[in-house]
């Protein structure tokens, strides 16, 4: 009976983990279609999102603490983006 239950288990957990993989691959392909300027403002939004987080433990309201990890990471993303967008636009001016 426990065999069965780990196989099943482990039958599972592949094509969960392949939903988790596509998921942000896609939210990658559509933030390096956007313009400099809708990343500086999805920018500007995600920090003004960290500084809603930081008052929020501040003053004691229930807040989830996973996501301020979420949001950092989603800074450094849209920030990794941007700078391959401006590297490559160099790029392009140099030949």
């Amino acid at each position: 009976m426990a065999a069965r239950k780990k196989k099943a288990a482990a039958d599972a957990a592949p094509a969960t983990k392949a939903k988790r993989q596509s998921a942000p691959n896609e939210v990658l392909v559509k933030l390096r279609a956007q313009s400099a300027v809708e990343l500086n403002d999805e920018l500007l939004k995600l920090r003004k999102e960290q500084f809603a987080l930081r008052l929020q433990r501040a003053t004691g309201q229930a807040v989830k603490p996973d996501q301020f990890g979420k949001v950092r990471k989603n800074i450094a993303r849209l920030k990794t983006i941007a700078r391959e967008a401006q590297l490559a636009a160099a790029a392009g001016v140099k030949k």
